[in-house]
């Protein structure tokens, strides 16, 4: 017997430092970073705050709630609140403040 099918993952390429990882698509994509050990800029984490701000490049996503604390003309640019969007399909994203977690 199959167990829950899981669901699609997609290629996350953060920008101007190259790094990769795999985001499940039901999960945002800040905690597909920090699982990598990719660290963004964060705060609230509910997509209110705008700390975590970053321009998507290339790819799209979908967000956990109705309407995230951006405003239409920065949605129109390609910004995007990554603590509370999954990747649809894959993403390139602008995070010039990404830093890689300490190995422990």
């Amino acid at each position: 017997m199959d167990g829950p099918a899981r669901p699609p993952t997609h290629l996350v390429r953060i920008e101007p430092q190259g790094w990769q990882f795999e985001a499940d698509a039901s999960a945002p994509v800040l905690d597909a970073a920090r699982r990598a050990g990719i660290r963004m800029p964060k705060s609230c984490r509910n997509g209110t705050c705008r700390t975590c701000m970053c321009l998507m490049r290339e790819g799209a996503i979908h967000y956990r709630i109705e309407w995230p604390g951006l405003t239409r003309e920065e949605k129109s640019e390609g910004y995007i609140l990554p603590c509370v969007a999954c990747a649809t399909e894959n993403l390139v994203l602008d995070v010039p403040a990404a830093r890689r977690e300490p190995s422990t």
